[in-house]
Parts: structure tokens; sequence; C-alpha cells
């Protein structure tokens, strides 16, 4: 009887990390796949602007289609690359920052923490820009 009492908080900490483990992994798949989608959406505008708008809008949808527990979000573009002349190789990126909300899995983890994503997407080289 003494064994299970020295046991289960043992086994309740370890179930509770591959929890948390669980939940950080799956956000950082997601933040990467809204980066991707950002990065894709930027990549197939005609301007900066619209490349701005687009890659947010995707990368914010994408955050929100995989049920990612998110404190705040915040999505920067790379537009730079629209700058480039035609016939030159050139890419944009999104970077996508979500803070991970970890409350309640273990109360001696930390509240929350943040999660980046970068991915970068060519530009057609021969397409007008």
């Amino acid at each position: 009887m003494i064994e299970v009492v020295i046991l289960a908080p043992a086994l309740g900490l370890i179930l509770a990390l591959i929890i948390a483990g669980g939940r950080v992994a799956l956000a950082h798949q997601a933040v990467e796949a809204a980066a991707a989608e950002g990065a894709r959406a930027a990549s197939i505008s005609r301007t900066q602007a619209s490349a701005r708008s687009s890659a947010r809008t995707a990368a914010t949808s994408s955050l929100t289609a995989q049920n990612t527990r998110c404190l705040a979000t915040s999505v920067t573009v790379d537009t730079s690359g629209f700058a480039s002349p035609v016939g030159t190789p050139a890419s944009v990126g999104a970077t996508v920052t979500c803070r991970l909300d970890l409350a309640g899995v273990i109360p001696a983890l930390p509240g929350s923490m943040n999660i980046t994503a970068t991915v970068r997407s060519p530009l057609d080289t021969h397409r007008e820009r």
C-alpha cells in the first residue's frame, strides 16, 4: 500500500509531462504549417500590400482551423523580394509567433511560452513585380 502512495504522484507527474510535451509538439507543428501557408499566400500575390494582407489572413486562419491554444499571435511578412528586378531569384517569408497557453497542465510549468516558425517561399522569377 505504501508503494502506491509513493508511485501515484510520480506517475501523475510523468503523465502531465507527456501531455505538456504533446501540446508543445502539436503547437510547433501548427505554427510551422501556419507560416508555410502565410508564405505561400504571399508568394502568389501580385503586390507587396496584397502579399502582406494575404499572408496574415492565411496564417491566422490556419492557426484557428487547427484549434491552437494561442494567447496571442503575431504574423510578420517579409516582402522585400518584390523589390528585386524581374529575372532575379527572390522570395518572400512569413514568421508566425504563437504564445502557447500551458496553464493548468503542470503547476510548476510557466503559464505560457512563445513558439516561432519562419518559412520562405520563392517568387516566380519571370513574373512582373
